[in-house]
């Protein structure tokens, strides 16, 4: 399945690092950036969500939280995000349900893996409904994250 602009945001409820649990209808009425992202502690993966943290006053300034989805536990998710840092919520999929829903599931990743999330990015309206989608095939590329401001930008227009 693949999403694209107008689609309706599929649903969710998963836990965060903090053990909390996050629903998409919390953010009813802002512009929410979702990134699926492979594995904790890998390269790309920390470079791209370093990214985030340090220009998180960009999507601020733009009516924006940004949310961090990986298959690793939230334990896991919890030691990296103080390792890192991060200033955003970053949330388990480990059943894989969420990401499957988005299209954004590895079917084969590296190294034997199996159901790992394809690093992918969405940009959802206040209203749930999708206003940019990037799945990549290619785990070694970030998302095009002039694109993802773009579309926040006209979102505020």
């Amino acid at each position: 399945m693949t999403l694209t602009k107008g689609d309706k945001a599929p649903d969710f409820s998963l836990y965060s690092s903090e053990k909390e649990e996050v629903k998409l209808e919390q953010y009813a009425g802002k512009n929410l950036v979702i990134l699926f992202f492979p594995l904790a502690f890998t390269g790309v993966c920390t470079t791209e969500l370093c990214s985030i943290r340090d220009n998180y006053h960009r999507y601020e300034s733009l009516n924006a939280e940004v949310i961090g989805i990986s298959v690793d536990s939230l334990f896991v998710l919890e030691k990296f995000k103080e390792q890192e840092g991060y200033n955003f919520t970053l949330l388990s999929d480990f059943n894989r349900e969420i990401s499957r829903a988005y299209g954004s599931l590895y079917d084969n990743f590296v190294l034997g893996m199996k159901e790992v999330s394809k690093r992918s990015a969405f940009v959802i309206d206040g209203n749930g409904t999708i206003q940019y989608a990037e799945v990549l095939e290619d785990v070694t590329k970030l998302p095009n994250f002039k694109m993802i401001e773009e579309t926040l930008e006209k979102l505020n227009g």
